[in-house]
């Protein structure tokens, strides 16, 4: 498996941050792109809730890194049973950390330890790092106090919830990405009936699309209030 990519989708296959849906986000944007251009702050910490699209950003991240010809490698902490400390050891020798779901660790003291002994490389280094929690770094729960005050050293930003503008444009970009077609009126009529956490969102379009599939149907709101289930 790619070192630069462990345990991880294939960049190909990553989400972009040109088809993420910025809504209130533009100054996270910014900032990625400052930072993939060597001219912003190279430690960047995204918080929001489960839901918000911080992987999106972190694997948007990577993409855009690798296509400019740097070496990455992103880590989803969430998947820490699954992965090893010792996996951060020498990726101060690359571009780009992006460390997902940071939360995940805290009070795994082997855990802590790698990530204080990282960044401090990657700090040595130069390397670019970004990470994501569901809080910010000062309000994780870590036993290590240097490693809390290591995360907030750099540009802490938290991503904003979408709203119902915002929403629509996933509904129709989720879609779009399904070689589906949703008019203006099936959008709202979902957003009006459906839950909004974009996570049932990208569930919704996910059971549309196979029941599209399956009937080879376009997207009315007949087909839809019938496909799922709505009053």
């Amino acid at each position: 498996m790619s070192r630069q990519l462990p345990l991880a989708l294939a960049l190909q296959h990553a989400p972009g941050l040109d088809d993420f849906i910025v809504g209130r986000n533009q100054a996270v944007i910014d900032a990625l792109q400052r930072s993939i251009d060597g001219a912003g702050e190279p430690n960047i910490f995204l918080s929001g809730p489960a839901g918000c699209g911080r992987t999106h950003l972190l694997l948007g991240q990577c993409a855009a890194a690798q296509h400019s010809g740097l070496r990455c490698a992103y880590l989803p902490l969430a998947d820490r049973s699954q992965l090893a400390p010792e996996m951060l050891d020498g990726l101060e020798t690359l571009d780009l950390v992006a460390l997902d779901d940071v939360h995940q660790i805290a009070q795994d003291s082997a855990w802590e330890e790698a990530l204080f002994g990282l960044f401090n490389r990657c700090r040595d280094n130069a390397t670019r790092m970004l990470f994501s929690a569901d809080r910010g770094p000062a309000a994780l729960p870590l036993r290590l106090p240097d490693l809390r005050s290591r995360l907030a050293w750099g540009l802490t930003l938290a991503l904003q919830a979408l709203d119902d503008q915002g929403r629509r444009q996933l509904l129709q970009s989720l879609a779009a990405r399904r070689a589906l077609k949703m008019p203006e009126e099936v959008a709202r009529y979902l957003l009006e009936r459906a839950p909004r956490h974009p996570a049932d969102l990208v569930e919704m379009i996910t059971r549309l699309d196979r029941a599209s599939l399956a009937e080879q149907r376009r997207l009315t709101i007949p087909f839809v209030r019938e496909s799922l289930d709505l009053n």
